[in-house]
């Protein structure tokens, strides 16, 4: 697989600043969880092989894992069976009740334990707690742009074995595919749909994501004083994905693209607009809903492109990006 690497930008002085508590998805109740997890897509193996094989080739152990962040459960999943101890954490009662009823399989009952614990605690809070030092490698899936970095990093430092590794990544903002007809226009309004509805409820946590993670903060960021000591910066890897390389699994049904219920459906589970439904819930799913205003102008411009109506489907592409950093 081919993989572009390149070096750390440098995050601004002021980068902790971007921190933002999230309060939407981890605020989640069950049904809301489930719900989440049927839309969102899993990552692609070639996303968890490339994790697994630069953190074992730089010298990690594959003996326990923790998952922050974990949400419903795909990424703790996907890389439990490398490992012997697998600990998904994350904030959201709902989050964690939908990934424990997702452990169908015996072995993996007994191996991964899903837990309510945020990513300044990493599992200190649980009983027994995750131990010091003992932790191979953390992995933070679409996740870290709502974490308070300063502080993740001083748990990872503590928790993390010498040599151990945190990979963190994020997809970046979805882009039509370059082949699909009209695809600039159809970027074109989601960017106004971006700038003129949902701009009050755009977080800078939303906007590390845009700018996959450039400025997200690393245990070196910041003035003196203001670092956690414990990592090797020397080591640190910024892998950007290939656009060519697909990020998520696509489903059966999303071989050919997306219809316009399903592109409505996972539009509307990303935080900014899930905040804008919270405000108007009188306005969620009518003609005057801005999510479906935006259905209705991609419409439009896939028939002007020659679209049967009835045939509308979009295709994505996302280039992500994966930061791996390791413990000294």
């Amino acid at each position: 697989m081919t993989t572009e690497t390149t070096p750390n930008p440098a995050p601004p002085a002021d980068s902790s600043s971007s921190f933002s508590q999230e309060k939407t998805f981890s605020t989640y109740n069950a049904d809301q969880g489930r719900a989440y997890s049927e839309i969102r897509r899993d990552y692609d193996p070639g996303v968890y092989r490339t994790i697994l094989d630069h953190h074992t080739s730089t010298g990690g152990q594959l003996d326990i894992l923790v998952d922050v962040g974990c949400g419903t459960g795909y990424a703790t999943r996907a890389l439990a069976p490398h490992f012997t101890k697998v600990f998904g954490l994350d904030p959201a009662e709902g989050m964690i009740s939908t990934a424990r009823s997702s452990l169908t399989n015996p072995e993996d009952s007994t191996k991964v334990s899903f837990e309510i614990s945020t990513c300044e605690e990493l599992g200190s809070n649980l009983t027994p707690p995750v131990e010091d030092g003992s932790v191979d490698l953390i992995t933070a899936a679409n996740a870290a742009h709502w974490f308070d970095m300063p502080r993740f990093w001083a748990a990872a430092s503590r928790v993390l074995k010498p040599g151990g590794t945190a990979a963190i990544w994020t997809s970046g903002p979805g882009h039509p595919h370059p082949s699909m007809p009209n695809a600039d226009s159809i970027q074109a309004a989601i960017d106004e749909h971006q700038e003129t509805e949902l701009k009050p409820y755009i977080l800078p946590g939303n906007i590390l994501v845009r700018d996959r993670y450039t400025d997200l903060p690393l245990p070196w960021s910041g003035p003196p004083g203001q670092q956690t000591e414990g990592f090797d910066e020397t080591s640190f890897v910024r892998l950007d994905w290939p656009i060519d390389r697909p990020f998520y699994v696509a489903k059966p049904q999303d071989e050919q693209g997306v219809d316009m219920d399903l592109f409505e459906k996972a539009m509307a589970t990303g935080s900014a607009e899930t905040r804008w439904r919270q405000a108007h819930p009188d306005l969620v799913g009518t003609e005057r809903d801005p999510l479906r205003m935006l259905r209705r102008k991609i419409e439009g411009l896939l028939h002007d492109a020659g679209v049967e109506p009835g045939q509308e489907r979009l295709r994505g592409v996302f280039r992500g990006v994966i930061l791996f950093v390791k413990k000294e």
